[in-house]
């Protein structure tokens, strides 16, 4: 990406200046500042103060000593590179101390862990509807410390799961009504206009036709100083939005001066005004004198606090602007456009130049435009900006431009995804294109397409073909080519020859951050499937960082990298930051359609709320994740997501709909191109494996380990050293199962002291309550031997212990509830069924409307009674006595 402009920055991290012509909201501002919530919402239409009230709230929590930060939203920062660029900035100025020059700012990470008090306010997010942008905002508000707090401005109710914010106590909010003027701060908005004269059946009157809309008032005050109360204008006036608007045409406008009013009109184009850019626009008259006149006379502009004087226009009155412009100048429209778009341009500011070039409609500079930076853009994997700019282009003038097409279809791969790249690319016609430079990227990109369709048999017998061909003297289509037909190789088996194509494909890179990231993120497979996890972790991590020269967050937005990244993460039981990832990498996953990439994405995130005890949210995942599969015709994608299910019922404990979800899973066609194929999201999740994971629990599990040794064998006959590790972890749990206790020993064992070496967490702690006994017995058993000799594999057995937990053995006998003891009572029974459903203290509490010290409380009660040591044993000891199911 290329750099945010340090001016662009300046404007967007100051709010409005706060000026002496302002009614001071101070019931508001007390509101806003003394509220102990997580978020407030000033949320209301145009023209009622939302950042009026927002800046002096924030300059009352500054003079209290409270921190702050400000963010004016864009429509930008829809990408979530840029956004997390000035929020890292923003965070910058809450006087947490900047990194050094060579490490990233998380900025989400910050502000979670930032101990002081502090207020971070984010203004017009109604502009924001990148889901992955959402998603980090929702991840800092979830995770907010004590002491700090969001304040939106929004003209709309932003996704952000208030409901439940509001159902906890979390969200106050500030909405039209309480932002409406009353009678006294409608006086007092007067008495500032020097209109204190004005009668107060005049006043009263006034405000209650405007009820109370401030942009209204501020409009009739304009209207009654100029005509005086004399003149029935308050009779006449109707504070209405057609109101408004013709009175803006009839009274404002119409009586500005020529030269005041052409300015206006003509600026109206510009989100920001700055005196050289007005210049360009209007450059008969003298701009910088015209801006001080109207910031004299308080009209019309809002001034933005930067470096250099700029401003911005009252967003009612900026709209009016445009319209009016519009009706009456139509054919000045691309003109002024043009000659913003070369302002930006000579700035060296490419993104609003080709944006106002295409919002003028002259498609034919922003293709100008686009030739000379489209490229970089496409090396830097700026694809979604990419992609908006080439869909608002007519596909008949894109047509002659053919380098363009194919950077647009590209661009439309990595966005919306491999089918609408196909149906683009069967339309272009660029196929037989007469240029062979065409040709020759069309031979890359269809390899790709079609492997990422999951087709990988037909994209790996065209792919074959399309190598013969380099090099093509393209640089970005051949190292795209070598890294697909790496990627395609790698899956059919033959990993030799895929290794040997991404060596050539870095040696072809050149300055193509997307390729590197492409390159590394393979390699990074490789040693993940070998289980060298520690080295896929630096690779997966090398590619995320592979455009911070122009990017500060793991989020340029490429799904490739990230959902590879976040698993890396969350397998080593980082779970906090896999979740942020996730917010990320997974809707752009979803978009894109990559079938490993949104199989793992969204078992992660299932895994991820059922372990915090979210039980919903991890079967709503997974139901989204189905039915993505169904949208898109993938049915590997409804297998996983049937798989991930059966899994959950199994650990609930519910033998018999874990096995329907495994028998509606059930494709052989589908599992036999699995068990042929390398595929990253069925390494350790596929049918044989999930139905001997069954056996162990609930039916048979000496068929288990037959079972469990031909897979391993074929494991280990590939290199598949991952799938091998969980194999054998599994036919531990197995050996326990049939009471073979000292080989399940020996075998855990094995498995720990491998896994210790590179790391493995959730490998193991995927399966629940029942490994957790094998580790504690293996811990027990290595500490009297006086195995702590190695370091490493004592480390790592403390950090396993410490996720799961204290296990206490379980009772010999069937256990029987003691007559002498109180029955459960009924509410105790529910906490027993949601504690074997796998909900945590905090989320139980949430579903039974009670405390967290009333669930402990319950807990306590059920332990004494059932005369169980843990949660797992009380569980256990519910289902033998039919208390629970």
């Amino acid at each position: 990406m290329l750099p945010t402009s340090p001016r662009i920055l300046e404007t967007k991290l100051n709010p409005p200046a706060v000026v002496a012509m302002q009614v001071l909201r101070s019931v508001i501002s007390e509101q806003i500042a003394t509220a102990a919530v997580k978020l407030v919402l000033v949320r209301a239409p145009a023209g009622f103060g939302k950042t009026t009230a927002m800046a002096q709230s924030r300059q009352r929590m500054e003079a209290d000593g409270v921190a702050t930060a400000w963010l004016t939203l864009d429509r930008a920062d829809n990408d979530v590179s840029r956004f997390l660029i000035c929020l890292g900035e923003a965070v910058l100025r809450l006087g947490i101390d900047e990194p050094p020059s060579h490490v990233p700012l998380d900025a989400v990470a910050a502000l979670v862990a930032h101990d002081a008090p502090f207020t971070l306010f984010l203004d017009d997010i109604e502009l924001v509807q990148e889901p992955a942008v959402l998603g980090l905002i929702r991840e800092i508000i979830d995770h907010l410390p004590r002491l700090g707090r969001i304040v939106i401005g929004s003209r709309s109710l932003p996704d952000l799961g208030l409901g439940r914010l509001r159902a906890r106590g979390q969200l106050l909010e500030i909405d039209t009504d309480r932002l409406r003027f009353n009678l006294e701060e409608t006086s007092a908005f007067f008495g500032q206009r020097a209109l204190q004269t004005l009668p107060a059946d005049m006043l009263t009157q006034l405000h209650r036709k405007t009820e109370g809309w401030v942009a209204a008032i501020w409009l009739a005050s304009m209207a009654l100083e100029r005509h005086g109360t004399e003149t029935g204008f308050v009779e006449r006036f109707s504070g209405s939005d057609r109101a408004v608007a013709d009175y803006l045409a009839e009274d404002v406008l119409a009586h500005q001066p020529r030269e005041i009013r052409d300015f206006l009109l003509r600026t109206s184009i510009l989100r920001q005004l700055n005196a050289s850019v007005c210049q360009t626009l209007n450059p008969r008259v003298d701009c910088a004198a015209i801006l001080d006149q109207l910031t004299a006379a308080n009209l019309f502009l809002t001034p933005v606090t930067s470096d250099t004087p700029a401003w911005r226009y009252h967003s009612l009155f900026a709209d009016f602007l445009r319209a009016q412009l519009a009706r009456e100048q139509p054919d000045e429209l691309a003109r002024l456009h043009l000659a913003a778009s070369g302002w930006y341009e000579a700035e060296g500011r490419p993104v609003p130049a080709i944006d106002h070039a295409i919002e003028g409609g002259d498609h034919p500079h922003a293709l100008t435009l686009l030739d000379s930076y489209a490229e970089g853009f496409l090396e830097q994997g700026r694809m979604r900006i990419l992609t908006r700019w080439f869909s608002a282009i007519p596909a008949h003038q894109l047509r002659a431009h053919p380098s363009l097409q194919l950077i647009a279809l590209w661009a439309t791969c990595f966005t919306h995804g491999p089918w609408e790249a196909m149906k683009q690319l069967e339309e272009s016609g660029c196929a037989e294109s007469s240029i062979p430079e065409v040709r020759a990227s069309v031979h890359a990109l269809t390899p790709l397409l079609l492997a990422m369709q999951d087709r990988y048999d037909e994209a790996y017998e065209i792919g074959r073909a399309s190598l013969a061909r380099l090099p093509t003297g393209l640089p970005f289509a051949d190292s795209t080519l070598l890294n697909a037909m790496a990627n395609i190789l790698s899956v059919v088996g033959e990993q030799h020859e895929s290794q040997r194509l991404l060596d050539a494909a870095r040696s072809r890179q050149g300055n193509s951050n997307f390729n590197r990231m492409y390159t590394e993120s393979l390699e990074g497979m490789h040693d993940l499937l070998g289980g060298r996890l520690r080295q896929a972790t630096a690779r997966f991590r090398m590619a995320v960082d592979s455009t911070h020269a122009v990017s500060y967050n793991h989020s340029q937005g490429n799904a490739w990298a990230g959902v590879l990244y976040a698993s890396v993460v969350y397998e080593v039981n980082q779970l906090q930051q896999a979740d942020h990832l996730l917010n990320v990498y997974l809707p752009l996953a979803r978009d894109v359609g990559l079938p490993d990439h949104m199989i793992l994405s969204h078992v992660m995130r299932s895994r991820i709320a059922f372990y915090t005890g979210d039980i919903d949210a991890a079967f709503q995942a997974l139901t989204e994740l189905e039915y993505l599969g169904h949208h898109r015709q993938l049915p590997r994608v409804v297998a996983g997501a049937k798989l991930e299910r059966a899994r959950i019922l199994l650990l609930q404990g519910n033998g018999p709909a874990s096995r329907d979800e495994l028998a509606r899973a059930d494709n052989p066609a589908l599992w036999e191109r699995a068990r042929r194929h390398r595929l990253p999201s069925h390494d350790l999740d596929y049918l044989a494996l999930a139905r001997a994971r069954w056996e162990i629990c609930f039916g048979d599990p000496q068929a288990a380990l037959t079972a469990l040794d031909a897979e391993l064998h074929a494991a280990l006959a590939s290199a598949r050293c991952r799938r091998a590790l969980k194999l054998r972890l599994l036919r531990a749990l197995a050996l326990q199962r049939t009471g073979d206790v000292a080989a399940a020993m020996e075998e855990i064992g094995s498995v720990l002291q491998t896994s210790s070496q590179e790391g493995f967490m959730r490998l193991i702690l995927d399966e629940g309550p029942a490994v957790g006994l094998l580790v504690h017995r293996y811990a027990i058993a290595a500490q009297e031997a006086g195995h702590r000799r190695d370091p490493i594999l004592a480390e790592y057995l403390q950090r396993l212990l410490q996720v799961l937990g204290p296990m206490a053995a379980p009772s010999a006998a069937a256990p029987s509830l003691d007559s002498s003891k109180e029955p459960l009572t009924r509410k105790e029974i529910r906490v027993l069924q949601l504690l074997a459903e796998g909900y945590s203290n905090n989320a139980m509490a949430e579903k039974l409307f009670v405390s967290d010290s009333t669930v402990r409380t319950h807990l306590r009660n059920i332990n004494m009674k059932l005369d169980a040591k843990s949660r797992t044993q009380a569980v256990a000891i519910a289902r033998k006595l039919g208390v629970i199911r």
